[in-house]
């Protein structure tokens, strides 16, 4: 028996919630058994424990069928559950292929290969990092541990916010009650199980009455087959066991009385809550890996808790990121609907902005770089970042990049990387993070420490040259010519340290491709599937800009024809539109996806979602008094007030010419024609300056960037035997079953 499944018998078997497949159709009146995994694919199982249907033709006798795993029967396992079909949770799956088999009298047999993967990971992700720190009491190097449960109530008391701790052997007088969407009344106690699958934590919550039985089958009838899954912020790479997060703000909002955050108010309408630490962008900046942590996770959550009907994310930042990167790389894996604030579309995009941010800090917080001549002005640094101050570009790189992309952030204590003394340590910058995804850099590129090391490091997933920063700022009048060729001279690239060189980044086109292949630059074209709900709020957000809203949106727009899955909501908040929208965006959620769970048309499900979307769930703007007295007019437009209204400003790229999707993270270039610019724009002796600086032409953002390419669904990067596979390739379809000989 797994290690999962010895936790689950200890704990008298919890709820579990499903994937939102559809149960599988009978067999075929042609006599054909058919066999299916329910809550993975039958090729990404994990733990040695798979939830299994067989579905048997009209008329045969479920008491005459035989199941086998290989030469084992588990036919004993099965049964034909309250949904009518013939199920069991079959145990002792080894790691690698298992085939399973199922006969009856009166119909042909069938086979199906499960392929399990150990409970500590990895399942497609490839190979794991290295010098991982295991949580205490852990049984092995995977970090495995009996899975433990303890208890919380929510309070009557206004003063205790979230939830406290709750003894059930001496409980306490002022435990709230709820009633759940499917109208049953409790006292508002809740279990808490903490897992650790994929070498890290994971939680999951449940309505519970202590004392009363629940199976997957058989859940307690608070339940409401509905899950929410919650996500941290920030972007970072840790190296070993973190914190599940649950705060709807990425602890921007702590749990404060008077605000009730939406996991306490899904779990009080019946859902069930899961969280990985490793869906803590702030702990993994790595979108496959999220996606790997958070397929575990709603397996077990299937195999153990019970049916789900739809799946919603939520979170701010970070969990923004994971939400939107993962719903695009892995459709239909985990999401069902997105209710995302302090928006970002993913990481590596936000990468190249902020690249070019940490860029510019270094040479106009420095005068000594200047030019004879050449002065800057705060304002002048501002209309070339895009934006009216430049503390926008300050906090992006003292909050995230600079930490991100240093390699010697001590991840690995003694064992870290350091170029000059442990040229072979760990490296712990969160691009070497994601190295299954990048590559390596090519031996051609190697510098000396990569010469020491004797392998490259991770390949570099964007690049600046031929940018001409500052452009429209120049076009405009805002800077001068001569400041316009001091900085495009001086600013630099980006070396594989995340050091600054003076010659620009090139990127690694294969690591290029495959930002763009992974979802870690998401280009939305996996997305049409999926309802969002995104709250923002005005700037200052602290590097969250208003903009990568529409960054998102005009991907969506792009890719998908439309943006009926995608509601905007902004209000006078900065970051979050409104404390308490969260709470209403859950509502609005879940009105929506039952919509959707309801129409039983043969109207695709990208259509379903647009055409079954409530009418009350609509584009919302709420502002603040002092944002309507700026205004010379009221508001006309149909969503929100025009862009310079919302705040909604501009990037460096954006600036040099990117159009408002900004997902090229390296552009094609064009040649340098001096036609093509304002006449009188440049002297000759400027213009001379100028085709020096960019001998192999400049950007041609008209044109795809660099590898630009539609995100893959569903790749792996790792094959049979555990062995790399650097860039991933796709799964291809789920396994099935196949008739028996």
């Amino acid at each position: 028996m797994s290690l999962r499944s010895k936790s689950v018998v200890a704990a008298v078997l919890v709820c579990a919630a499903a994937m939102p497949l559809a149960p599988a159709a009978l067999a075929e009146r042609t006599g054909q058994i058919r066999i299916e995994v329910l809550s993975t694919r039958a090729d990404l199982v994990s733990g040695g424990v798979a939830l299994v249907a067989v579905d048997l033709p009209a008329g045969v006798d479920p008491s005459s069928a035989r199941v086998h795993v290989g030469a084992r029967d588990v036919t004993r396992d099965f049964a034909v559950r309250p949904n009518k079909r013939f199920e069991a949770l079959v145990d002792g799956l080894k790691n690698g292929a298992n085939v399973l088999t199922a006969t009856a009298r009166g119909a042909r047999g069938a086979r199906l290969t499960i392929t399990s993967h150990p409970l500590g990971g990895p399942v497609f992700a490839g190979p794991q990092l290295p010098a991982w720190k295991c949580e205490p009491g852990a049984v092995d190097a995977k970090c495995d541990k009996p899975a433990a449960f303890s208890y919380l109530y929510k309070s009557t008391d206004p003063s205790k916010a979230g939830l406290q701790p709750y003894d059930p052997h001496d409980p306490t007088t002022d435990v709230a009650s709820t009633t759940t969407d499917n109208g049953v009344t409790v006292p508002f106690i809740v279990r808490e199980e903490t897992d650790y699958q994929d070498r890290d934590q994971v939680v999951y919550l449940t309505l519970f009455q202590p004392g009363k039985h629940w199976s997957r089958w058989s859940p307690q009838p608070q339940f409401d087959h509905k899950l929410l899954v919650t996500h941290g912020g920030g972007c970072g790479d840790a190296h070993g066991t973190g914190t599940a997060p649950l705060n709807d703000f990425s602890g921007t909002i702590p749990e404060t009385p008077g605000i009730t955050e939406s996991y306490i108010t899904a779990l009080g309408k019946g859902f069930g809550v899961m969280s990985t630490a490793l869906d803590n962008n702030g702990h993994n900046c790595n979108g496959v890996l999220q996606a790997e942590s958070l397929i575990m996770a709603k397996e077990h959550f299937i195999d153990q808790y019970g049916d789900v009907s739809y799946t919603i994310g939520t979170g701010c930042s970070g969990g923004s990121i994971a939400q939107q990167q993962v719903a695009n790389s892995y459709p239909g894996g985990v999401y069902d609907g997105l209710i995302i604030t302090c928006a970002y579309p993913d990481d590596f995009s936000t990468a190249a902005e902020f690249a070019d941010y940490h860029l510019m800090r270094l040479y106009f917080e420095d005068p000594q770089k200047w030019a004879a001549g050449v002065a800057w002005t705060p304002s002048q640094w501002a209309a070339v970042e895009g934006r009216p101050d430049p503390v926008n570009a300050i906090a992006a790189d003292e909050l995230f990049f600079k930490s991100a992309t240093n390699p010697s952030t001590s991840c690995a204590g003694k064992r870290t990387y350091d170029a000059k003394t442990n040229p072979r340590g760990v490296r712990c910058s969160v691009i070497d993070a994601a190295i299954n995804i990048f590559g390596r850099q090519p031996k051609s590129e190697w510098n000396k420490q990569e010469k020491a090391a004797g392998h490259g490091f991770a390949a570099l997933p964007l690049g600046n040259a031929g940018i001409m920063y500052g452009l429209s700022a120049l076009e405009q009048g805002l800077i001068t010519a001569d400041q316009f060729i001091d900085l495009n001279a001086k600013i630099g690239g980006l070396n594989v340290d995340g050091g600054w060189q003076a010659a620009r980044t090139l990127g690694d086109k294969p690591a290029i491709r495959a930002a763009y292949r992974s979802g870690l630059v998401n280009e939305g074209n996996n997305m049409g599937n999926v309802a969002i709900i995104d709250a923002a709020g005005p700037d200052p957000g602290a590097a969250h800009d208003y903009v990568h809203t529409w960054w998102m949106r005009d991907r969506l727009e792009r890719e998908l024809g439309g943006t009926g899955n995608d509601v905007l909501w902004y209000g006078p908040a900065p970051l979050v539109g409104d404390v308490n929208w969260m709470n209403d965006a859950l509502d609005k959620m879940d009105e929506w996806l039952t919509a959707v769970g309801h129409d039983h048309s043969s109207k695709s499900l990208s259509n379903k979602v647009v055409a079954d979307r409530p009418a009350d769930v609509q584009n919302r703007c709420e502002y603040a008094p002092q944002v309507i007295s700026q205004l010379s007019s009221a508001p006309t437009d149909d969503f929100c007030l025009p862009p310079t209204a919302q705040t909604r400003y501009q990037t460096p790229r954006m600036v040099a010419g990117g159009d408002e999707a900004s997902d090229i993270n390296a552009c094609t270039l064009k040649p340098l024609l001096r036609y093509q610019y304002t006449n009188g724009l440049f002297t000759d002796a400027q213009w001379s300056e100028l085709t020096k600086l960019y001998p192999n032409g400049v950007c041609n953002w008209s044109a795809p960037g660099v590898g630009q390419q539609d995100t893959v669904p569903w790749q792996t990067y790792q094959d049979a035997h555990g062995q790399v596979i650097y860039g991933g390739r796709p799964l291809g379809p789920a396994p099935t079953s196949v008739p028996l000989n």
